[in-house]
């Protein structure tokens, strides 16, 4: 890849550091090598290409730390009583009409629809949790193959799960071990890791099993946790204790652990969290829609914990889902001191990179991927390094993003995608889309 010089008005290097003004990059070979006031960047690279950015603000691309890219193909289904509770999300809705009707060809219609939303709202890296029981194997390399055309940085995953059947589980952790291993190796921007539903879909044994083999692999492992509060009172009911609790008594709360949602945390647990290095996807409108409650965020970032920021599969414009992190805790903690923009801001970026344990991503640094986008500027009133995270929170929208860049490469610039045609990937996903809700044949 040439040299290239990114110039912008604004420079956000890492959130939540303040903005410089007049501020830019070079970049050669898909990594950032310097970082300098503009004029400076000229006069030293004169050969280089140049964006010449007025009017715009260059940040580190966002990090969706937690989704389901098959969870578009439900958004609108036909339901003729809607669920009263989680439990009944699960059990009525979500497991039997969405999960277990899933194919290779929805997931390959999901995954492109959603790539090509994510990239629009400037999202370079994410990890993607897919329960579809009846698509294995082999589900994981169909989501793969439509990754990697994008560009984007990827950690794909298959959640296993004993609900259906434990040997069913086991072809879920050897489709995870095996993708992991494959990736390990191949130089692609698409990884695995290790991942199990939650603590009352599967035994003891079978999380045993995905921390070992994760160990092996050298991996993360991912679950979902307490996101209403079915999981606490299952835990305390089977086994005396949260669930929190449960996975540090099987010795495998650590830094390898990346929990999910973690709505409903005792005091303990949320010291336990942080004390053991256990990595957070927060997803706060996913939660407010499945009725799960509203994460203790704050108290976790407190803590000193790893927070991530993720939109679940469920509203995927990632400036709308950080209003929801900017907002909600507010009004649920009554302080309007909580949760700054640009706290809201490191979780979209390096923190979702660190719940990942993904280097080199997440700021713009000599040495790091050029993983960035460039967002206009034009905002209702005068932008200072003292508000531009609250105009980018508050204002912007993906409309508003001019290019995004993952590892050097573009992926969207001006309105349009690098790779792949809207209308066509739009009307394969509403085709796979009635095959899912039952209206035309499987």
């Amino acid at each position: 890849m040439a040299e290239i010089l990114i110039l912008p008005e604004w420079l956000i290097t890492r959130a939540p550091d303040p903005p410089a003004r007049a501020w830019g990059v070079r970049i050669d070979g898909g990594t950032v090598t310097h970082v300098a006031p503009n004029d400076e960047l000229r006069q030293q690279f004169p050969n280089a290409a140049r964006i010449e950015a007025r009017g715009q603000v260059l940040s580190p691309g966002f990090v969706n730390a937690h989704t389901h890219m098959y969870g578009v193909l439900a958004h609108g289904i036909p339901l003729a009583k809607a669920p009263d509770g989680f439990w009944p999300f699960l059990r009525d809705f979500w497991w039997p009409m969405v999960e277990d009707r899933l194919d290779h060809p929805m997931l390959r219609a999901a995954a492109a629809w959603q790539c090509s939303q994510m990239v629009k709202s400037g999202v370079t890296a994410f990890y993607d949790c897919l329960e579809a029981p009846h698509a294995l194997p082999g589900c994981l390399e169909v989501e793969a193959e439509v990754v990697e055309k994008y560009g984007q940085h990827a950690f794909l995953s298959f959640e296993a799960t004993e609900r259906v059947s434990r040997e069913n589980a086991d072809l879920g952790l050897q489709e995870n071990a095996r993708f992991t291993r494959e990736k390990k190796t191949d130089g692609s921007l698409v990884q695995g890791l290790m991942c199990f539903h939650t603590s009352f879909t599967c035994s003891p044994a079978l999380i045993r099993q995905a921390f070992n083999l994760a160990g092996d692999l050298d991996c993360l492992v991912h679950l979902h946790c307490s996101e209403g509060t079915f999981e606490p009172e299952y835990a305390i009911r089977q086994y005396g204790m949260r669930p929190i609790e449960f996975y540090d008594s099987l010795g495998v709360a650590g830094p390898r652990m990346l929990a999910s949602q973690c709505v409903q945390l005792s005091e303990h647990e949320i010291d336990l969290v942080a004390r053991c290095g256990v990595r957070v996807a927060h997803m706060p409108l996913s939660n407010c829609e499945v009725g799960g409650g509203i994460a203790p965020i704050p108290q976790l970032l407190k803590a000193g914990a790893v927070v991530g920021l993720g939109s679940d599969g469920y509203i995927d414009n990632f400036f709308e889902v950080m209003r929801g992190a900017f907002l909600i805790h507010k009004a649920n903690q009554l302080d309007p001191r909580l949760m700054p923009a640009g706290l809201v801001w490191q979780m979209a970026t390096l923190g979702g990179a660190q719940a990942l344990a993904m280097k080199g991503s997440g700021c713009l640094q000599p040495g790091w991927q050029a993983d960035l986008q460039l967002i206009d500027a034009a905002f209702p009133t005068p932008a200072g390094e003292w508000n531009i995270y609250d105009q980018l929170i508050l204002y912007r929208n993906p409309e508003h993003i001019h290019l995004v860049m993952s590892a050097g490469r573009v992926l969207y610039q001006d309105g349009q995608l690098t790779w792949g045609n809207e209308e066509d990937i739009h009307r394969a996903l509403q085709y796979q889309a009635s095959r899912l809700w039952g209206q035309i044949p499987v």
